[in-house]
């Protein structure tokens, strides 16, 4: 897995891939998502997960289709709002459908009009709802004011007074930042992220079935963040001494040439100093006014 994939995801979003990758979850977040339906059942149901290992490849946190090729429906799970949702949304859709058309065979430059799944983009979104919509539409965040040849819209779920597997995956996730905030990135906080969310029946099942599983995501990722962080300051510190010494270097060519210029140096012995052929220096001090 590239490490942009890997920095991308949290421990409480990696949960989120893990546990709707098997159906007896994922069903439920089905039945969440649609109540009116009673006759579902996981036959019915196929994950078309976008999976990539290539670097900077798309791939999105949940996609299944339902009753064959009659829904399609893509699911994020989101921690820090963006309206950029709508279009990481709609580009996942359309490496979806892309994937949908090579797998059956679709062509799409013949003159008979193709059949195609129903799409259902969604986000849970972990954190307050506050003054974010309900619906999130690309035209009206983007393009409010003019006439937009596209539009896509993704309907955002929040915190809700339910029990259903949704409102405990929120759960989960706000009860892992509490104790992150209280442990940092460490085994205690997973532990205790499991322990409390088990007594409150969030996610009870899943976590009784996977804890040490959950415990080695959370620990794995924190480690990827700890080593993507050390990582960064390490191109940060070479980005900052590679401009300190373009700096120097510089500020003793511009020293070098004044030298020259009122005498003190001969043109020779200034272009050594340098590290550069005379033609080279004279031409530097060309452009040095």
């Amino acid at each position: 897995m590239a490490k942009e994939k890997s920095m991308r995801h949290s421990g409480k979003d990696t949960v989120f891939r893990d546990m709707f990758s098997k159906k007896k979850y994922l069903i439920q977040m089905y039945k969440a998502l649609h109540p009116e339906d009673s006759t579902i059942t996981k036959a019915d149901l196929k994950i078309i997960t976008l999976q990539s290992i290539l670097l900077n490849g798309i791939y999105n946190d949940l996609g299944f289709m339902v009753r064959g090729k009659q829904l399609m429906i893509l699911v994020e799970a989101q921690s820090t709002w963006s309206p950029n949702i709508v279009i990481r949304a709609l580009i996942y859709l359309m490496s979806t459908y892309q994937d949908y058309f090579s797998e059956n065979k679709i062509q799409l430059y013949g003159s008979k009009k193709v059949e195609m799944p129903k799409p259902e983009l969604y986000v849970i979104y972990t954190g307050d709802q506050g003054s974010h919509p309900d619906v999130l539409s690309m035209k009206d965040e983007f393009f409010p004011h003019a006439d937009c040849c596209i539009e896509a819209k993704v309907k955002i779920i929040y915190l809700r007074d339910s029990d259903d597997i949704i409102s405990q995956y929120i759960g989960f996730c706000r009860v892992f930042n509490e104790q992150v905030a209280l442990y940092g990135r460490s085994l205690r906080a997973a532990k205790e992220t499991i322990r409390i969310c088990r007594d409150k029946n969030l996610l009870r099942e899943y976590l009784s079935e996977r804890a040490k599983e959950v415990e080695g995501i959370m620990l794995t990722l924190f480690d990827q963040e700890q080593v993507w962080n050390v990582e960064r300051e390490n191109i940060r510190s070479e980005a900052f001494n590679e401009g300190v010494n373009r700096g120097i270097s510089q500020g003793k060519l511009s020293m070098l040439i004044e030298l020259v210029r009122d005498g003190s140096l001969s043109l020779p012995a200034a272009a050594k100093k340098a590290n550069l052929d005379v033609a080279m220096f004279k031409a530097k001090m060309a452009a040095v006014l």
